[in-house]
């Protein structure tokens, strides 16, 4: 079969109004970047006649402003999962003009597959590669492609010249077998592999291929600060403790990290520790930090589902992709993140909350409880089957007007029964084997900042004899108050009872 050349706006012509299209990636790593602009063209072209033009936008995290941002604002996308993190994808979401399910990243694939979302029309996928019988070297971003090319009818590849097309050998594409047939995933260390190097699918299915040069443009992570020092320091620490204890092996276990400044910052802490040893990584974003470990030989070998990196550290790795060749894999969403290799492999997690309560209940999707920031992403994943579950998060946010530990969660998503490590740059709390009263005490000493700790000490004592002391009416005082006067510290407990 011949491959057919086409141009982004003739890709484009073959989406519908009300499709579903499946875009392949994870983060700004391997998204398509230029037949979205143009279905985003399109869609205001039919807005202009007076004609309806959405499509359900499934992805494999959060993608970058060339399709949340340009689709958001061409008022083209009618739902949206798993995960985004672009303003115009949020504002839209937060004005219920897109409809936006949050559900965890390995639950994706295998719930589409199930038949719970509905069907996938289109596939976009970015690739280095694709060969007449329909095999696709990916990009650097994997996400759910496998199986939304798969499900779709139709597959559009935006083959990206700006790529080394020596990409080849780095990914792992398995796919389980839905229930009751499913067998076990058999990876026993992070650098296994089970499956094939490229998608496999029927050539006839590959409608057109547009060609691209562009990169993913990650954006640097902001320099490491003082704050993030800080908690970067408290997690070693934690960790080197746990260590000489005998509570983590000796050899030492596989690191989940999430993305952003304090996983950098962690990462680098971790490796500047000498009493870490050298470790390996079972993760979903393979950032900056983790690479600078590998060239100093600090991290051993890393598993992810993208390599989410900016452009410096990108120009590194691929001009030396033979040095990473043997240090990297990259694997669908719904291995990297599934829960069963998670707790096979004893992973020691490090997440970010938005906020936490003295209880140690986490929020990492909502702010003041009813404003969607990013969602839940992988986060869950990994939290509630690790070998140890750590959320770190700076004790205040906006010059102190919010406090990031408060009476009680404004929205629940990793519960007090996963959370086993709570750190500020404050401290460290852990909340392993203690009750409802004794966490709370750690928590308020250890990470909650000085301007918030007596009020914190007010509430819990409020109520007396019960197992969870909260105080129903005054629960949600912090939140009430900063929505009134922009400063939860201003909380005044009187006010409540």
């Amino acid at each position: 079969m011949s491959l057919k050349f086409i141009t982004a706006e003739e890709a484009a012509s073959y989406i519908e109004n009300d499709e579903n299209v499946g875009f392949g990636g994870f983060t700004a790593a391997g998204t398509p970047k230029v037949v979205s602009v143009a279905i985003a063209k399109k869609a205001e072209k039919e807005h202009a006649a007076g004609r309806p033009f959405k499509i359900g936008v499934f992805t494999g995290a959060s993608t970058s402003d060339n399709v949340d941002g340009v689709l958001s604002r061409a008022k083209a996308i009618k739902t949206r999962t798993p995960y985004q993190s672009t303003k115009d994808s949020r504002t839209a979401i937060n004005n219920n003009e897109i409809d936006y399910f949050d559900i965890h990243l390995s639950h994706l694939a295998q719930n589409l597959r199930y038949g719970f979302y509905g069907k996938i029309n289109t596939a976009i996928i970015e690739a280095v590669d694709v060969t007449e019988n329909g095999e696709i070297t990916l990009g650097i971003g994997v996400g759910a492609a496998p199986t939304y090319c798969n499900m779709a009818d139709k597959i559009i590849i935006e083959l990206n010249r700006h790529l080394p097309q020596n990409l080849y050998g780095f990914h792992d594409i398995y796919e389980p077998i839905n229930p009751p047939y499913r067998k076990e995933i058999p990876i026993y260390k992070p650098s296994d592999r089970i499956g094939s190097p490229v998608i496999k699918v029927d050539p006839h299915k590959i409608i057109g291929i547009v060609e691209t040069n562009l990169p993913d443009n990650v954006k640097e992570f902001a320099p490491v600060d003082e704050v993030t020092t800080r908690i970067g320091d408290n997690v070693c620490n934690f960790l080197v403790s746990q260590l000489k204890k005998g509570l983590i092996p000796k050899e030492f276990l596989p690191l989940q990290s999430g993305v952003g400044n304090i996983a950098n910052a962690v990462l680098s802490g971790l490796g500047n520790s000498p009493d870490v040893p050298v470790f390996e990584m079972y993760t979903e974003v393979v950032q900056d930090a983790v690479i600078k470990l590998m060239k100093e030989g600090k991290c051993r070998f890393a598993s992810g589902c993208s390599l989410t990196i900016s452009n410096t550290v990108e120009e590194e790795v691929f001009s030396n992709l033979d040095f990473f060749r043997n240090k990297l894999v990259l694997r669908p969403g719904e291995i990297s993140n599934n829960p069963e290799i998670v707790r096979r492999l004893g992973i020691i997690t490090i997440n970010t909350a938005l906020e936490a309560d003295i209880f140690g209940n986490v929020n990492s999707t909502h702010v003041v409880g009813t404003k969607m920031m990013n969602g839940i992403g992988g986060s869950g994943d990994f939290t509630r089957n690790s070998y140890i579950s750590i959320f770190t998060c700076p004790s205040v946010a906006k010059g102190g007007n919010i406090s990031a530990i408060v009476p009680m969660v404004s929205h629940l998503d990793h519960s007090e029964h996963s959370v086993d490590i709570l750190i500020t740059e404050q401290g460290v709390a852990d909340l392993r084997g203690k009750s409802p009263i004794q966490r709370a005490k750690e928590i308020i000493e250890n990470c909650a900042n000085p301007a918030y700790k007596q009020l914190l000490w007010d509430y819990l004592n409020m109520t007396k004899n019960v197992h969870t002391p909260h105080n129903l009416k005054a629960c949600f005082g912090f939140h009430l108050e900063f929505i009134k006067s922009g400063n939860m510290a201003l909380t005044n407990w009187a006010d409540y009872k």
